[in-house]
């Protein structure tokens, strides 16, 4: 489960403090991936992703988050007031993609929303894949997770980058677009993109993956 937040500008400080401190009454029921926060591209606006086993899994979490009161008086009772707006989304791994970690702790995430045609990875998940190989072939960065919707916005793909500075990925993403092997995969694969959007990520204290 993909969750992002649209945080009060004037509160993002108090958001970050609160979860940072509290949020192990979350995690005490589920696995967290990763939780960060928009540095470019986006402001005031946190992301994090959870890990389930199915959905009885995540209703069984629900239903036990509702009984908890240290969740729901600690944390979400500090945290509601602090938020203009929640969405979330459901999403696969993409069958090639396992879900990676950084090589290091430090750096910055790259969190990249590619809008797909209708048809789904039938129609244009080899030609997506070829174009995320070619870039991880240059060597600049490291792929964390490609994910799939499957609830929300559909035929939507989500990429997290791991990079060691946006200065190194900006010379690395100079570097790709001259090498031809990842201009042609590009080419393919954007016959089937309707739009794309990014976002520099930094992770909160709390986050796994650092």
């Amino acid at each position: 489960e993909i969750r992002t937040y649209d945080i009060k500008p004037a509160k993002m400080k108090e958001f970050m403090e609160t979860v940072n401190k509290y949020l192990h009454y979350r995690t005490a029921h589920s696995k967290l991936v990763g939780f960060w926060y928009s540095e470019l591209g986006a402001m005031n606006k946190v992301l994090h992703i959870w890990k389930y086993d199915n959905f009885s899994h995540r209703t069984t979490v629900r239903h036990a988050l509702a009984n908890d009161k240290d969740w729901q008086g600690k944390l979400m009772s500090a945290i509601l007031p602090l938020m203009e707006k929640q969405q979330n989304e459901v999403a696969y791994l993409m069958p090639w993609c396992q879900l990676g970690k950084p090589p290091k702790e430090g750096g910055v995430y790259e969190w990249v929303t590619f809008q797909m045609k209708p048809g789904g990875p039938a129609l244009w998940g080899e030609a997506f894949q070829a174009a995320i190989n070619a870039h991880i072939n240059t060597g600049y960065t490291t792929l964390i997770g490609a994910f799939h919707t499957e609830y929300g916005l559909l035929n939507r793909v989500h990429v997290l980058w791991w990079n060691e500075s946006p200065d190194h990925r900006a010379a690395g993403r100079h570097s790709a677009h001259e090498d031809a092997r990842v201009v042609a995969a590009v080419r393919n694969s954007v016959r089937f993109l309707e739009s794309q959007q990014n976002m520099l990520l930094i992770p909160l204290q709390c986050s796994p993956l650092k």
